[in-house]
Protein backbone atom coordinates (compact mmCIF):
# COMPACT_ATOMS: atom_id res chain seq x y z
CA UNK A 1 0.00 0.00 0.00
CA UNK A 2 2.80 2.42 0.87
CA UNK A 3 4.52 1.75 -2.43
CA UNK A 4 1.24 2.31 -4.35
CA UNK A 5 0.65 5.59 -2.53
CA UNK A 6 4.20 6.73 -3.35
CA UNK A 7 3.70 6.05 -7.05
CA UNK A 8 0.38 7.91 -7.03
CA UNK A 9 2.09 10.91 -5.42
CA UNK A 10 4.78 10.88 -8.10
CA UNK A 11 2.12 10.80 -10.82
CA UNK A 12 0.11 13.64 -9.26
CA UNK A 13 3.20 15.73 -8.61
CA UNK A 14 4.46 15.57 -12.19
CA UNK A 15 2.32 14.03 -14.86
CA UNK A 16 5.12 14.47 -17.37
CA UNK A 17 7.53 12.60 -15.13
CA UNK A 18 5.92 9.21 -15.57
CA UNK A 19 8.19 8.61 -18.53
CA UNK A 20 11.74 8.05 -17.36
CA UNK A 21 12.96 10.45 -20.03
CA UNK A 22 11.65 13.50 -18.15
CA UNK A 23 12.57 15.04 -14.81
CA UNK A 24 11.67 12.03 -12.68
CA UNK A 25 14.39 11.48 -10.08
CA UNK A 26 16.44 8.32 -10.34
CA UNK A 27 15.22 6.49 -7.23
CA UNK A 28 11.57 7.01 -8.19
CA UNK A 29 12.31 5.87 -11.76
CA UNK A 30 13.94 2.68 -10.59
CA UNK A 31 11.07 2.01 -8.20
CA UNK A 32 8.46 2.56 -10.88
CA UNK A 33 10.11 0.10 -13.25
CA UNK A 34 11.53 -2.40 -10.75
CA UNK A 35 8.58 -4.78 -10.96
CA UNK A 36 8.63 -4.91 -14.73
CA UNK A 37 12.35 -5.67 -14.83
CA UNK A 38 12.04 -8.12 -11.94
CA UNK A 39 9.47 -10.14 -13.91
CA UNK A 40 12.15 -10.99 -16.46
CA UNK A 41 14.87 -13.54 -15.72
CA UNK A 42 17.89 -14.10 -17.97
CA UNK A 43 17.14 -17.53 -19.45
CA UNK A 44 19.60 -17.74 -22.34
CA UNK A 45 22.86 -16.11 -23.44
CA UNK A 46 24.03 -16.64 -27.00
CA UNK A 47 26.65 -15.23 -29.34
CA UNK A 48 27.29 -14.71 -33.00
CA UNK A 49 29.48 -12.63 -35.31
CA UNK A 50 28.25 -10.08 -37.84
CA UNK A 51 30.14 -8.69 -40.82
CA UNK A 52 30.07 -4.92 -41.21
CA UNK A 53 30.87 -3.65 -44.71
CA UNK A 54 32.29 -0.18 -45.23
CA UNK A 55 31.24 1.57 -48.46
CA UNK A 56 34.86 1.56 -49.68
CA UNK A 57 38.32 0.26 -49.00
CA UNK A 58 39.96 2.08 -46.06
CA UNK A 59 43.71 2.54 -46.17
CA UNK A 60 46.45 3.79 -43.87
CA UNK A 61 46.60 6.31 -41.07
CA UNK A 62 49.58 7.74 -39.20
CA UNK A 63 49.95 4.62 -37.07
CA UNK A 64 48.46 1.63 -38.90
CA UNK A 65 48.58 0.07 -42.35
CA UNK A 66 45.46 -0.66 -44.41
CA UNK A 67 42.19 -1.16 -42.54
CA UNK A 68 40.36 -3.04 -45.29
CA UNK A 69 36.66 -3.34 -46.08
CA UNK A 70 35.09 -3.63 -42.63
CA UNK A 71 35.34 -5.58 -39.37
CA UNK A 72 33.72 -8.77 -38.19
CA UNK A 73 32.08 -7.99 -34.85
CA UNK A 74 31.06 -10.30 -32.01
CA UNK A 75 27.62 -9.64 -30.51
CA UNK A 76 25.71 -11.15 -27.61
CA UNK A 77 21.96 -11.80 -27.24
CA UNK A 78 20.20 -12.03 -23.88
CA UNK A 79 16.80 -13.77 -23.81
CA UNK A 80 14.50 -13.71 -20.80
CA UNK A 81 12.03 -16.30 -19.52
CA UNK A 82 9.26 -14.20 -21.10
CA UNK A 83 10.90 -14.09 -24.51
CA UNK A 84 12.25 -10.54 -24.43
CA UNK A 85 15.56 -10.15 -26.26
CA UNK A 86 18.33 -7.59 -25.99
CA UNK A 87 21.55 -7.68 -27.94
CA UNK A 88 24.68 -5.73 -28.69
CA UNK A 89 28.44 -5.59 -28.74
CA UNK A 90 30.51 -6.98 -25.89
CA UNK A 91 29.23 -9.87 -23.82
CA UNK A 92 31.66 -11.99 -21.84
CA UNK A 93 32.06 -15.48 -23.30
CA UNK A 94 33.73 -17.17 -20.33
CA UNK A 95 31.74 -19.89 -18.59
CA UNK A 96 31.95 -18.20 -15.18
CA UNK A 97 30.37 -14.92 -16.40
CA UNK A 98 27.65 -16.77 -18.30
CA UNK A 99 26.81 -18.94 -15.30
CA UNK A 100 26.71 -15.86 -13.05
CA UNK A 101 24.27 -13.89 -15.20
CA UNK A 102 21.98 -16.72 -16.23
CA UNK A 103 19.02 -16.98 -13.88
CA UNK A 104 19.38 -13.42 -12.60
CA UNK A 105 16.38 -11.10 -12.65
CA UNK A 106 17.10 -8.11 -14.85
CA UNK A 107 16.39 -5.83 -11.86
CA UNK A 108 19.20 -7.53 -9.93
CA UNK A 109 21.86 -6.31 -12.34
CA UNK A 110 20.35 -3.25 -14.05
CA UNK A 111 18.66 -0.03 -12.92
CA UNK A 112 17.41 2.49 -15.51
CA UNK A 113 18.92 5.43 -13.63
CA UNK A 114 22.43 3.95 -13.43
CA UNK A 115 22.81 1.17 -15.98
CA UNK A 116 24.54 -2.06 -14.93
CA UNK A 117 24.69 -2.13 -11.13
CA UNK A 118 26.59 -5.39 -10.64
CA UNK A 119 30.29 -5.29 -11.55
CA UNK A 120 30.21 -8.96 -12.50
CA UNK A 121 27.57 -8.19 -15.15
CA UNK A 122 29.45 -5.29 -16.77
CA UNK A 123 30.65 -7.61 -19.52
CA UNK A 124 27.02 -7.57 -20.78
CA UNK A 125 26.65 -3.80 -20.54
CA UNK A 126 25.24 -2.97 -23.99
CA UNK A 127 22.95 -6.03 -24.30
CA UNK A 128 21.50 -5.25 -20.87
CA UNK A 129 20.74 -1.66 -21.87
CA UNK A 130 19.07 -2.91 -25.02
CA UNK A 131 17.11 -5.55 -23.09
CA UNK A 132 15.90 -3.07 -20.45
CA UNK A 133 14.74 -0.72 -23.17
CA UNK A 134 12.86 -3.53 -24.90
CA UNK A 135 11.18 -4.63 -21.66
CA UNK A 136 10.23 -1.06 -20.68
CA UNK A 137 9.34 -0.15 -24.29
CA UNK A 138 11.65 2.86 -24.26
CA UNK A 139 14.67 3.89 -26.34
CA UNK A 140 17.92 3.95 -24.39
CA UNK A 141 18.18 7.74 -24.53
CA UNK A 142 14.90 7.87 -22.62
CA UNK A 143 16.29 5.53 -19.97
CA UNK A 144 19.10 8.08 -19.63
CA UNK A 145 16.75 10.98 -18.99
CA UNK A 146 15.42 12.51 -22.21
CA UNK A 147 11.94 12.03 -23.60
CA UNK A 148 13.19 13.65 -26.80
CA UNK A 149 16.86 13.05 -27.60
CA UNK A 150 19.47 15.78 -27.54
CA UNK A 151 20.72 15.88 -31.12
CA UNK A 152 24.45 16.11 -31.77
CA UNK A 153 26.64 16.85 -34.76
CA UNK A 154 28.35 13.90 -36.42
CA UNK A 155 31.46 13.58 -38.54
CA UNK A 156 32.69 11.07 -41.06
CA UNK A 157 35.74 9.32 -39.64
CA UNK A 158 36.47 7.54 -42.93
CA UNK A 159 38.90 9.88 -44.73
CA UNK A 160 42.29 8.14 -44.54
CA UNK A 161 45.46 8.39 -46.65
CA UNK A 162 43.35 7.47 -49.65
CA UNK A 163 45.75 8.83 -52.23
CA UNK A 164 48.46 6.39 -51.11
CA UNK A 165 46.47 3.32 -52.17
CA UNK A 166 46.25 1.95 -55.73
CA UNK A 167 42.91 2.45 -57.44
CA UNK A 168 41.38 0.27 -60.11
CA UNK A 169 39.80 2.01 -63.07
CA UNK A 170 40.47 5.45 -64.56
CA UNK A 171 43.83 7.11 -64.03
CA UNK A 172 43.86 9.61 -61.17
CA UNK A 173 43.53 13.14 -62.48
CA UNK A 174 44.88 15.36 -59.70
CA UNK A 175 48.52 15.54 -58.72
CA UNK A 176 49.34 12.98 -56.02
CA UNK A 177 46.06 11.15 -56.69
CA UNK A 178 44.05 13.42 -54.41
CA UNK A 179 41.00 13.03 -56.63
CA UNK A 180 40.27 9.76 -54.85
CA UNK A 181 40.40 11.44 -51.47
CA UNK A 182 38.03 14.16 -52.68
CA UNK A 183 35.73 11.53 -54.17
CA UNK A 184 35.51 9.84 -50.78
CA UNK A 185 34.82 13.15 -49.06
CA UNK A 186 32.03 13.84 -51.54
CA UNK A 187 30.51 10.39 -50.93
CA UNK A 188 30.27 11.06 -47.20
CA UNK A 189 29.01 14.60 -47.78
CA UNK A 190 26.17 13.15 -49.84
CA UNK A 191 25.32 10.80 -46.96
CA UNK A 192 24.59 13.91 -44.90
CA UNK A 193 27.82 14.52 -43.02
CA UNK A 194 28.76 18.16 -42.61
CA UNK A 195 31.93 17.42 -40.69
CA UNK A 196 34.85 15.48 -42.18
CA UNK A 197 37.79 14.16 -40.17
CA UNK A 198 41.02 14.03 -42.17
CA UNK A 199 43.80 11.70 -41.17
CA UNK A 200 47.19 13.43 -41.05
CA UNK A 201 50.65 12.26 -40.02
CA UNK A 202 51.80 10.80 -43.34
CA UNK A 203 55.42 11.53 -42.44
CA UNK A 204 55.36 9.32 -39.35
CA UNK A 205 55.73 6.06 -41.33
CA UNK A 206 54.70 6.30 -44.97
CA UNK A 207 56.51 9.33 -46.36
CA UNK A 208 59.63 11.36 -45.57
CA UNK A 209 58.76 13.63 -42.66
CA UNK A 210 58.78 16.98 -44.43
CA UNK A 211 57.13 15.57 -47.55
CA UNK A 212 54.44 13.96 -45.38
CA UNK A 213 53.85 17.20 -43.50
CA UNK A 214 53.55 19.11 -46.77
CA UNK A 215 51.00 16.58 -48.04
CA UNK A 216 48.98 16.88 -44.83
CA UNK A 217 48.84 20.64 -45.31
CA UNK A 218 47.96 20.28 -49.00
CA UNK A 219 45.12 17.85 -48.28
CA UNK A 220 43.65 20.11 -45.59
CA UNK A 221 43.70 23.14 -47.86
CA UNK A 222 42.19 21.18 -50.76
CA UNK A 223 39.31 19.78 -48.73
CA UNK A 224 38.60 23.17 -47.16
CA UNK A 225 38.48 24.79 -50.61
CA UNK A 226 36.34 22.02 -52.16
CA UNK A 227 33.83 21.79 -49.30
CA UNK A 228 33.52 25.32 -47.90
CA UNK A 229 30.42 24.49 -45.83
CA UNK A 230 32.07 21.57 -44.03
CA UNK A 231 33.76 21.69 -40.61
CA UNK A 232 37.16 19.99 -40.72
CA UNK A 233 38.58 17.81 -37.97
CA UNK A 234 42.09 16.35 -38.16
CA UNK A 235 43.61 13.31 -36.47
CA UNK A 236 47.36 12.58 -36.41
CA UNK A 237 47.06 9.27 -34.52
CA UNK A 238 50.06 10.31 -32.40
CA UNK A 239 52.14 10.70 -35.57
CA UNK A 240 53.34 14.24 -34.80
CA UNK A 241 55.46 15.91 -32.17
CA UNK A 242 54.49 19.18 -30.50
CA UNK A 243 56.74 21.05 -32.93
CA UNK A 244 55.34 19.21 -35.98
CA UNK A 245 51.81 19.97 -34.81
CA UNK A 246 52.55 23.67 -34.60
CA UNK A 247 54.28 23.55 -38.01
CA UNK A 248 51.17 21.92 -39.50
CA UNK A 249 48.86 24.50 -37.93
CA UNK A 250 51.06 27.31 -39.23
CA UNK A 251 51.05 25.64 -42.65
CA UNK A 252 47.27 25.61 -43.04
CA UNK A 253 47.10 29.31 -42.25
CA UNK A 254 43.69 30.73 -41.45
CA UNK A 255 41.74 27.54 -42.23
CA UNK A 256 39.55 26.92 -39.16
CA UNK A 257 39.70 23.46 -37.59
CA UNK A 258 36.88 22.08 -35.45
CA UNK A 259 39.42 19.99 -33.56
CA UNK A 260 42.89 18.50 -33.54
CA UNK A 261 42.86 14.88 -32.36
CA UNK A 262 45.74 12.89 -30.85
CA UNK A 263 48.59 14.94 -32.30
CA UNK A 264 51.20 13.06 -30.26
CA UNK A 265 51.47 10.56 -27.41
CA UNK A 266 50.04 12.72 -24.68
CA UNK A 267 52.28 14.33 -22.06
CA UNK A 268 51.62 17.35 -19.88
CA UNK A 269 54.70 19.19 -21.17
CA UNK A 270 53.82 18.72 -24.87
CA UNK A 271 50.22 19.77 -24.35
CA UNK A 272 51.30 22.83 -22.38
CA UNK A 273 53.47 23.86 -25.34
CA UNK A 274 50.68 23.23 -27.86
CA UNK A 275 47.98 24.90 -25.75
CA UNK A 276 50.12 27.99 -25.31
CA UNK A 277 50.43 28.29 -29.09
CA UNK A 278 46.77 27.54 -29.90
CA UNK A 279 45.46 30.02 -27.32
CA UNK A 280 47.29 32.76 -29.18
CA UNK A 281 46.71 31.54 -32.73
CA UNK A 282 43.72 29.16 -32.98
CA UNK A 283 41.69 29.76 -29.83
CA UNK A 284 38.49 28.19 -31.18
CA UNK A 285 40.09 24.88 -32.16
CA UNK A 286 39.37 22.03 -29.72
CA UNK A 287 42.06 19.60 -28.59
CA UNK A 288 40.79 16.01 -28.33
CA UNK A 289 42.58 12.99 -26.89
CA UNK A 290 42.17 9.68 -25.11
CA UNK A 291 41.53 7.12 -27.85
CA UNK A 292 44.82 5.22 -28.09
CA UNK A 293 45.71 3.14 -25.00
CA UNK A 294 44.15 5.76 -22.73
CA UNK A 295 45.68 6.31 -19.31
CA UNK A 296 42.73 7.68 -17.37
CA UNK A 297 44.82 9.30 -14.63
CA UNK A 298 46.86 11.23 -17.22
CA UNK A 299 43.71 12.21 -19.11
CA UNK A 300 42.18 13.52 -15.90
CA UNK A 301 45.31 15.57 -15.22
CA UNK A 302 45.24 17.04 -18.74
CA UNK A 303 41.55 17.85 -18.31
CA UNK A 304 41.96 19.42 -14.88
CA UNK A 305 44.78 21.59 -16.24
CA UNK A 306 42.52 22.56 -19.19
CA UNK A 307 45.09 21.25 -21.67
CA UNK A 308 42.54 19.20 -23.65
CA UNK A 309 38.91 19.96 -24.39
CA UNK A 310 37.39 16.65 -25.52
CA UNK A 311 37.54 13.19 -23.91
CA UNK A 312 37.70 10.40 -26.53
CA UNK A 313 37.88 7.06 -24.69
CA UNK A 314 36.30 4.23 -26.69
CA UNK A 315 32.57 3.56 -26.29
CA UNK A 316 32.94 -0.21 -25.89
CA UNK A 317 36.47 -0.33 -24.47
CA UNK A 318 35.41 1.92 -21.59
CA UNK A 319 31.82 0.74 -21.41
CA UNK A 320 28.35 2.29 -21.72
CA UNK A 321 27.65 2.29 -17.98
CA UNK A 322 31.09 3.72 -17.10
CA UNK A 323 30.49 6.44 -19.70
CA UNK A 324 27.17 7.23 -17.98
CA UNK A 325 29.09 7.74 -14.76
CA UNK A 326 31.92 9.68 -16.42
CA UNK A 327 29.77 12.19 -18.30
CA UNK A 328 28.60 14.20 -15.25
CA UNK A 329 32.20 14.36 -14.03
CA UNK A 330 33.32 15.76 -17.38
CA UNK A 331 30.50 18.31 -17.29
CA UNK A 332 31.65 19.56 -13.88
CA UNK A 333 35.17 20.07 -15.24
CA UNK A 334 33.92 21.80 -18.38
CA UNK A 335 35.23 18.98 -20.59
CA UNK A 336 33.29 17.80 -23.64
CA UNK A 337 32.90 14.20 -24.77
CA UNK A 338 33.05 12.28 -28.02
CA UNK A 339 33.47 8.55 -27.37
CA UNK A 340 35.72 6.86 -29.91
CA UNK A 341 33.61 4.78 -32.31
CA UNK A 342 35.71 4.08 -35.41
CA UNK A 343 35.29 0.74 -37.12
CA UNK A 344 31.85 -0.33 -36.04
CA UNK A 345 28.71 1.60 -36.96
CA UNK A 346 27.07 0.01 -33.92
CA UNK A 347 29.32 2.11 -31.69
CA UNK A 348 28.24 5.29 -33.44
CA UNK A 349 24.61 4.45 -32.79
CA UNK A 350 25.30 3.64 -29.14
CA UNK A 351 27.00 7.05 -28.90
CA UNK A 352 23.92 8.74 -30.34
CA UNK A 353 21.87 7.38 -27.42
CA UNK A 354 24.49 8.34 -24.84
CA UNK A 355 24.60 11.86 -26.28
CA UNK A 356 20.82 11.85 -26.75
CA UNK A 357 20.26 11.19 -23.07
CA UNK A 358 23.13 12.99 -21.37
CA UNK A 359 24.26 15.70 -23.78
CA UNK A 360 27.76 17.19 -23.32
CA UNK A 361 28.87 15.50 -26.55
CA UNK A 362 30.45 17.86 -29.05
CA UNK A 363 30.20 15.51 -32.04
CA UNK A 364 29.76 11.79 -32.80
CA UNK A 365 32.11 9.71 -34.90
CA UNK A 366 30.28 8.30 -37.89
CA UNK A 367 31.38 5.16 -39.71
CA UNK A 368 29.16 4.45 -42.75
CA UNK A 369 28.49 0.73 -43.10
CA UNK A 370 25.98 -1.88 -44.23
CA UNK A 371 25.34 -5.32 -42.79
CA UNK A 372 23.23 -8.20 -44.06
CA UNK A 373 22.90 -9.48 -40.50
CA UNK A 374 21.40 -6.31 -38.96
CA UNK A 375 18.37 -4.13 -39.55
CA UNK A 376 19.76 -0.79 -38.35
CA UNK A 377 16.28 0.66 -37.94
CA UNK A 378 15.34 4.33 -37.91
CA UNK A 379 18.67 6.05 -37.36
CA UNK A 380 19.36 8.95 -39.70
CA UNK A 381 21.51 12.00 -40.28
CA UNK A 382 19.47 15.18 -40.41
CA UNK A 383 21.04 18.61 -40.95
CA UNK A 384 24.43 17.17 -40.10
CA UNK A 385 23.26 15.62 -36.81
CA UNK A 386 22.70 12.03 -35.73
CA UNK A 387 19.10 11.19 -34.89
CA UNK A 388 18.92 8.02 -32.76
CA UNK A 389 16.22 5.44 -33.30
CA UNK A 390 13.10 6.09 -31.18
CA UNK A 391 12.31 2.36 -31.00
CA UNK A 392 12.81 0.38 -27.76
CA UNK A 393 16.36 -0.30 -26.63
CA UNK A 394 18.89 0.70 -29.25
CA UNK A 395 16.25 0.22 -31.94
CA UNK A 396 18.16 -2.31 -34.06
CA UNK A 397 17.20 -5.88 -34.98
CA UNK A 398 19.69 -8.73 -35.19
CA UNK A 399 18.63 -10.76 -38.22
CA UNK A 400 21.25 -13.47 -37.85
CA UNK A 401 20.38 -16.27 -35.45
CA UNK A 402 22.73 -16.54 -32.52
Amino acid sequence: MIRRQFIQQVIKGSASAIALGSSLNSSAADWLYADELANHTIADISYTDVQLKWPRFVGKNGRRDIHGHGPRVSVCTLTTNQGAKGWGMNGRRDAESIAYLKGKRVSEVFHPSAGVTDARALGFDVPLHDLAGVILRKPVYELLGQKKPILTKCYSGMIYFDELEPKEGPVKTLANGLDLLLENCRHDYELGYRQLKLKIGRGNIWMPKQEGLNRDIEVTKLVAKTFPDVEILVDANDGYTADTTIAYLKGIGDIPLFWMEEPFAETVADYQKLRSWTKANKPKMLLADGEADPKQELLRELEEKKLIDVHLTDMIGYGFTPWRKLMPELKKMGILASPHAFGELLKSYYCSHLAGGLGNTVTIEGVPATCEDIDFGKYKIEKGKFVPSPDPGFGMTLLKKS
